[in-house]
């Protein structure tokens, strides 16, 4: 009996992939462009930062990542054009692949811990600046195969509703983000209803619009932003525990000045680096040492500095690593000064610090959120007889002028143990 051939995977051309993804079921990558790039080290090393940040020190099961999240927005875009165009409006393959692509780029530039440490590690530089130049770089690789993606990413093409697909105050980046961190986070007031906000889109006047049937939708997704943003992503122990990592970099960059500490080569290079992203004469150098950095050279080094001789940098790294954070106090006002140099001196007396070392251990600052802009592009509303309204306008459910109105919150932290009596 003749032995059946067996198949040599190696040379199988078969790059049209499905991901289970929990929140949409099966996720398909498209050609063998999006297959290259998410294989790329630039794009897989969006496996190893949260999505989320520090939220799983009071979420557990946060620990969702930047790549599931940019997978996620694809399929949105994707499934957005594809609503579209069964609309009557024109979008080519050319421009479905450039938004697809576009979006699946749009985190490539975000750092260990996303927001938290932007602008704490590099210098002078957005992570959206940063998602371009790494999008140039795949430019580069593929032969101008990504033009269009990036004409699209800096609303240089002509169809400006491509742009607003990928960055407006109603975008699949926000959508996508919204129901993954509900879902992953477990707090249900942050769920939407994705589907429906992407049936409900139209194009008028090549500007992304919503139709009108569509309108409480948009209300249950500005409602769900201030939700989340409060109860998510702006927990008063999320604040406390991000702010501890960020006074740890903050420590960790001024001790690095005098002599070596340990952890991997690309975050020491950055530790000793005081130089903005632009004053570096071989950017695709810096690009490369950053795409090399990811969550866990962070978290490796806090683990190492735990019994670094500074005892400001190990008593920061101690609390994080097993959860004694800071107690955290908020308010809508300012804090006095008064109040606030009394906690300084307590934690110099019990603590034998330098007041400049206190203020390490008493991080402060101010929280503000827009769960709606008004001084931002609008979420427009289409009626049937072809008038727009402002959602602000248009809202007759909800007052979202309220929403609108910014919320502002002062915090400071400081050590539990410390009596302020």
């Amino acid at each position: 009996m003749p032995q059946i051939p067996i198949r040599d995977m190696s040379k199988a051309n078969n790059k049209k992939k499905i991901f289970n993804d929990p929140i949409y079921g099966f996720v398909s990558i498209p050609d063998d462009l999006h297959f290259d790039i998410i294989e790329h080290p630039y794009f897989q090393r969006l496996r190893r930062i949260k999505q989320v940040s520090m939220t799983n020190m009071v979420y557990p099961s946060a620990n969702h990542t930047r790549f599931a999240h940019s997978l996620g927005a694809m399929h949105l875009m994707r499934r957005a054009v594809h609503l579209l165009n069964g609309k009557g409006y024109d979008i080519s393959d050319a421009e479905l692949e450039g938004a697809s692509l576009a979006i699946l780029l749009h985190d490539s530039g975000h750092g260990p811990f996303s927001h938290t440490l932007e602008h704490r590690i590099l210098q002078g530089i957005t992570h959206e600046e940063l998602s371009l130049e790494i999008m140039k770089k795949f430019n580069e690789i593929h032969n101008g195969r990504l033009q269009l993606a990036i004409d699209i990413f800096t609303d240089k093409y002509e169809k400006h509703f491509l742009n607003k697909l990928i960055s407006s105050q109603l975008d699949v980046d926000r959508i996508d983000y919204l129901k993954r961190d509900s879902f992953f986070t477990g707090v249900a007031e942050g769920n939407i209803n994705a589907e429906r906000l992407l049936e409900m889109m139209e194009i008028v006047g090549n500007d992304l619009v919503i139709e009108s049937k569509g309108i409480y939708s948009v209300e249950n997704f500005i409602v769900s932003r201030r939700i989340m943003y409060w109860q998510v992503y702006m927990h008063k122990t999320v604040l406390s525990a991000e702010y501890t990592l960020m006074n740890i970099l903050k420590r960790a960059r001024l001790l690095s000045q005098k002599r070596d500490l340990p952890c991997t080569p690309a975050l020491s290079f950055f530790l000793k680096s005081q130089c903005d992203f632009y004053d570096y004469p071989d950017k695709d150098f810096i690009l490369d040492q950053f795409c090399q950095l990811d969550d866990y050279d962070v978290m490796t080094a806090v683990k190492m500095w735990r019994n670094d001789k500074d005892k400001v940098l190990s008593e920061l790294c101690n609390r994080l690593i097993d959860r004694r954070l800071f107690k955290i106090e908020m308010q809508e006002g300012a804090f006095d000064p008064g109040y606030i140099d009394s906690i300084r001196k307590q934690i110099v007396k019990q603590y034998g610090l330098s007041l400049d070392e206190a203020d390490y251990m008493m991080p402060q600052g101010v929280s503000t959120n827009h769960a709606y802009h008004p001084k931002k592009p609008a979420i427009n509303i289409l009626y049937k007889d072809g008038t727009l309204k402002d959602i602000n306008e248009a809202s007759d459910q909800l007052n979202i002028m309220v929403l609108s109105k910014p919320v502002v919150k002062h915090f400071i932290c400081y050590p539990k143990e410390i009596s302020l009596k």
